[in-house]
């Protein structure tokens, strides 16, 4: 039994969740230190900054390439499958050097970003952000956040080659180095972004709750985060939490998908609201023995900073017109609009509609009965037993759903 205030006999630099709380453990040798709760900065702490050294120095100079990754299907994808081909061509507009580097879990591809502030939490070296800067227009603008040098050097190398390359009078894409738990630190402000977008990072960090309280800070209200990451079945035990390789592919630091449900929607944020979903098989005979049968599934969710007062259920026309999803527009797994079809929604999707980005794509009519709130779908796991793996997930393809994991090696451009 572990509890608050006693020791921990782990290895260096990794986080444990108890019973909803996030704790920092570490051993060196045979010495233990006193774990602390993340709500006491666990990134401040001798053991916080050790995570997040040992994150920078596999993602910054051991790894050099995506085939450097143990597990192939971790943490790196260039899937473009089921997205729209406005949405590919901007990826293969990107250059050589800047994808080889990426390690990503997802396509994080929000609609309808023309003209939007991004924020991209762990942004690497930079392939979805100079992506996204193709999409949102030279009257938009994209910003990375990370950490690491090597990556930050890549990334910034690039800005006039891709500036060049969208015909843009002028960069409209900045890299900042910082930590994505202490954005303040890095010179955000608050309601700033209309959109952040993070891919496979969060599980990386050693304090999961300041991430995303600081996403829900720095957007406007009405803006999204729109992100992949990695998410366990169930809280992980300490073998797999303490395990580096484990840690440095995404996996040993995931959540489960639970628990962040319930720190997200108390940080203030809409329920979780399930975008794609497909297994993460750990195939590599050494690391599945540490992970017995703990699933992992890669898993891009949608939230939302609502305002404090929610709006009433109502019928919602889609009038067509978003780029890539002119006719039909699908929110999440359970809500999909058809150009001039009347769908009801209940009072949380109508707040999200009508205070975000999509307000102006829609039109909205009163109902005499009011709906009753959804019980949207938020485990991963679920969905995938129900609908099956996502089609666009990566690793699938155009007429195959995913079947070796969220996540896959990039294909030869």
């Amino acid at each position: 039994m572990v509890c608050k205030g006693t020791s921990l006999n782990v290895e260096v630099g990794f986080l444990y969740s108890f019973t909803g709380e996030l704790y920092c453990g570490l051993r060196l040798g045979s010495r233990t230190l006193v774990a602390s709760p993340v709500n006491m900065s666990c990134c401040d702490s001798v053991d916080g900054k050790r995570v997040l050294d040992d994150v920078k120095d596999y993602y910054g100079k051991r790894l050099k390439k995506s085939d450097d990754l143990r597990i192939p299907t971790a943490c790196s994808t260039q899937q473009t499958a089921g997205v729209p081909l406005a949405v590919r061509a901007a990826i293969g507009e990107v250059h050589d050097e800047v994808v080889t580097r990426y390690y990503g879990c997802g396509l994080i591809t929000p609609e309808h970003v023309d003209g939007c502030k991004v924020l991209d939490l762990g942004s690497g070296t930079g392939r979805d952000v100079y992506m996204l800067s193709k999409l949102v227009g030279e009257k938009g603008f994209v910003t990375g956040v990370d950490m690491t040098d090597e990556q930050l050097e890549i990334a910034n190398k690039y800005v006039s080659y891709h500036t060049e390359k969208f015909g843009y009078s002028k960069p409209n894409v900045e890299f900042i180095k910082g930590y994505i738990e202490k954005l303040g630190e890095a010179g955000l402000k608050d309601n700033t972004y209309d959109i952040i977008v993070s891919n496979c990072v969060v599980n990386l960090s050693p304090d999961k709750k300041a991430v995303l309280t600081e996403a829900h800070r720095v957007l406007k209200t009405g803006g999204e985060l729109y992100f992949s990451d990695m998410y366990a079945d169930r809280d992980l035990p300490e073998d797999i939490r303490k395990h580096q390789v484990l840690w440095g592919e995404c996996f040993a630091g995931a959540l489960s998908w639970k628990e962040f449900a319930e720190i997200s929607t108390k940080i203030g944020f809409s329920q979780p609201r399930i975008v794609s979903a497909s297994l993460s098989p750990i195939e590599d005979p050494e690391l599945k023995a540490v992970v017995g049968d703990y699933q992992f599934a890669s898993v891009t969710y949608r939230l939302f900073k609502l305002p404090a007062t929610k709006d009433e259920s109502c019928e919602a026309v889609y009038n067509g017109g978003i780029s890539g999803w002119e006719d039909t527009l699908k929110l999440d797994y359970n809500h999909t609009f058809k150009k001039s079809e009347a769908v009801g929604v209940d009072s949380e999707l109508a707040t999200i509609l009508k205070h975000s980005r999509f307000a102006e794509k829609f039109q909205f009519e009163k109902i005499s009965d009011a709906l009753a709130d959804e019980d949207n779908l938020v485990d991963p796991f679920q969905y995938i037993s129900v609908h099956g793996q996502s089609p666009n997930a990566c690793c699938a393809s155009d007429d195959k759903p995913a079947t070796n994991g969220g996540c896959c090696k990039p294909t030869e451009k």
